[in-house]
């Protein structure tokens, strides 16, 4: 029987940032339940988010062959049955980065129209510098929800999907909730904030 696989998602410009050391956290608590993991730090390995013609979507041909760089992102999409998407809240939602990487990469004849990825689970985990309050307070957190959990995953076939915040990341913030994330990604874990 072979091992579940997760692909895991970084998007931050720092090596040294609360970002990546949660998604080594992320990492290393799939190993131990078991996954096989790919880590997709789209920094180091240079991705660039800008859309170009040759990977904008062409609405009268479904079948449009995209570069070969967004086909090896699908490729690595398709290969797992997790993925989980680690990032800093920046003016409410995803770095500029991780927003291309879904523009380029979650396409039409691959994400949705038709999808290819029903079935997959999906994380969002979210590290914002402001308090739970300010989020829930200004419906910052129901917004980022609508928009990554029923915008883009719902949107594109993948209904296991959850969101998570972690707050107050410039004091001293408690990631261990991402191993409860982590630990059930069939969906027991319910969406909401880590800390």
């Amino acid at each position: 029987m072979s091992r579940p696989h997760a692909l895991l998602v970084v998007a931050h410009p720092r090596p040294d940032s609360l970002t990546t050391a949660t998604a080594a956290r992320a990492r290393d608590t799939l190993a131990a339940g078991g996954w096989t993991v790919d880590l997709l730090d789209l920094y180091r390995e240079g991705f660039d988010p800008s859309l170009r013609p040759d990977d904008e979507p062409d609405w009268g041909d479904a079948a449009k062959e995209y570069s070969a760089e967004v086909r090896a992102h699908m490729a690595r999409i398709t290969a797992a049955d997790l993925i989980v998407v680690v990032f800093p809240v920046w003016w409410w939602g995803l770095p500029a980065i991780a927003k291309g990487w879904v523009d380029r990469v979650w396409n039409r004849g691959f994400a949705y129209e038709p999808s290819t990825l029903e079935g997959k689970r999906m994380r969002w985990v979210g590290l914002a510098a402001g308090s739970a309050a300010h989020y829930t307070t200004h419906g910052f957190d129901k917004a980022i929800d609508l928009q990554l959990r029923v915008g883009i995953s719902e949107y594109c076939g993948i209904t296991d999907a959850t969101v998570h915040l972690v707050y107050d990341t410039l004091g001293e913030p408690d990631v261990t909730g991402i191993d409860e994330v982590l630990a059930s990604p069939a969906g027991s874990a319910p969406a909401g904030r880590i800390r």
